[in-house]
């Protein structure tokens, strides 16, 4: 004999709708995920990007400056330079130049262990 519905409990009723519920809302939530996931990755390949065309444009920036430093510094360019500000620097004299030898590096034996001797406060006798 079939059962008459109004006889089942409310558990049993409710069974697959709360399946089902359960089903589509841990789909709906990979879905989130997915979706946050992805913009994620955009994001930080963004920003990746940005950082890389960073790092080239610095660098090229300190070619250039290496470039203009090594020029500063020829020998024309600071008499040129000096010209121009008007410092009144010449080259020295020969006698104006002192030369100084190298120093001499001595082998010394290894350290021995030093010994100090004990600090004592004036006016304190020590027994």
């Amino acid at each position: 004999m079939a059962r008459n519905r109004k006889n089942q409990s409310a558990a049993i009723r409710f069974g697959p709708a709360l399946k089902a519920f359960l089903m589509c809302s841990g789909i709906v939530i990979c879905c989130i995920g997915y979706v946050w996931q992805k913009q994620q990755i955009y994001e930080l390949s963004r920003q990746m990007k940005s950082r890389e065309v960073r790092v080239s444009l610095l660098r090229e920036q300190n070619d250039k400056l290496r470039n203009q430093l090594g020029t500063m510094l020829m020998p024309q360019h600071l008499e040129e330079r000096v010209r121009e500000l008007k410092l009144g620097l010449v080259p020295p004299q020969p006698g104006q130049v002192w030369r100084l030898p190298e120093p001499q590096i001595v082998q010394s034996s290894p350290p021995r262990e030093q010994q100090y001797a004990a600090e004592q406060t004036p006016g304190l006798a020590t027994p």
